[in-house]
């Protein structure tokens, strides 16, 4: 049992270890449905894996820093965590086969970032803007090597697409009424997984960089980024309500039935990160990086600049 006298997410999983994280994965897993279902789910974690260490046949090791294999496996758990309250809070849970589809497109949700053998130029970071239909076409064509039929790779696909910024939603899908309740977490967990890191805003100068090389504007400095954050979380508060439906209020019932805390970790996690900010932002940009300390700030700029 993990020690909960000051609860947050750090101290109920080591989400530095993979395993860890995934391992946490399959228990919740385990807690609605069978876990012979799970296997397909285990076979794309070591994909996963392959995927992001540049042992799959025909692609390159992951080259951003912020859309890493720890991001992904943070959505993932996040995605786990919510569903299990929606499924303690609901008369009916997700099918076992949404459940599924729903863990396989978090898995893959970030694919799109990684390049291909060939593609010599830059780093996955310029594929921002496109990382999402391009996460579609990895599980598309890909769909024989994790082992699903062309109908799921359509479901999986149709879920990625709940990930992407933007205020049209997909539309229907063969996973009937499951679809806008998996869609919504999925688009949920992928936010909670990165806000709620506890070295967010010094990640955060890892996304200026993907943004200066996809060529996103609005963003000249490192202190850029960080100041329109503020303006962003303002942004994801009204998509997590309006957009998404509130479905991160389960991540509270999971934490209270499973850890017996009666809040929501990943919520307070997020407020206290802009708390913080604010104070960043004041100190202004010449002193900001005195206050980020979870991460080596010069180490990061020197991977980039040389």
């Amino acid at each position: 049992m993990a020690n909960i006298s000051n609860p947050q997410l750090c101290t109920l999983v080591d989400h530095t270890s993979p395993e860890a994280v995934f391992e946490e994965v399959k228990e919740i897993f385990s807690y609605h449905y069978d876990l012979k279902t799970f296997q397909i789910v285990e076979r794309s974690f070591e994909i996963l894996k392959s995927l992001f260490e540049g042992k799959l046949e025909g692609y390159q090791k992951c080259n951003t820093e912020y859309h890493d294999l720890n991001h992904t496996l943070d959505a993932l758990l996040a995605s786990a965590r919510l569903m299990d309250g929606f499924n303690i809070s609901s008369e009916t849970i997700l099918s076992e086969e949404s459940a599924v589809a729903l863990l396989l497109a978090v898995i893959y949700h970030d694919s799109g970032y990684i390049q291909k053998l060939d593609d010599i130029d830059g780093t996955g970071a310029k594929y921002t803007k496109n990382h999402v239909e391009r996460s579609t076409i990895f599980v598309t064509s890909n769909k024989d090597i994790i082992g699903i039929t062309a109908l799921m790779s359509e479901v999986i696909s149709s879920l990625i697409r709940w990930t992407g910024l933007r205020n049209d939603m997909p539309g229907e899908s063969v996973m009937g009424k499951d679809y806008t309740t998996a869609g919504s977490i999925i688009g949920t967990a992928d936010l909670l997984g990165q806000m709620s890191d506890r070295a967010y805003l010094e990640k955060l100068l890892f996304l200026y960089y993907e943004f200066k090389e996809a060529g996103i504007e609005g963003f000249h400095t490192e202190f850029d980024i960080l100041r329109k954050t503020l303006s962003f979380y303002s942004t994801t508060q009204d998509r997590l309500d309006r957009q998404l439906g509130k479905v991160y209020d389960f991540a509270k019932v999971h934490f209270n039935k499973r850890f017996g805390i009666p809040f929501n970790l990943y919520m307070e996690a997020i407020e206290k990160q802009m708390q913080y900010l604010k104070k960043v932002i004041d100190d202004e940009s010449v002193n900001f990086r005195h206050k980020l300390k979870r991460m080596d700030i010069e180490t990061i700029e020197q991977h980039y600049l040389y």
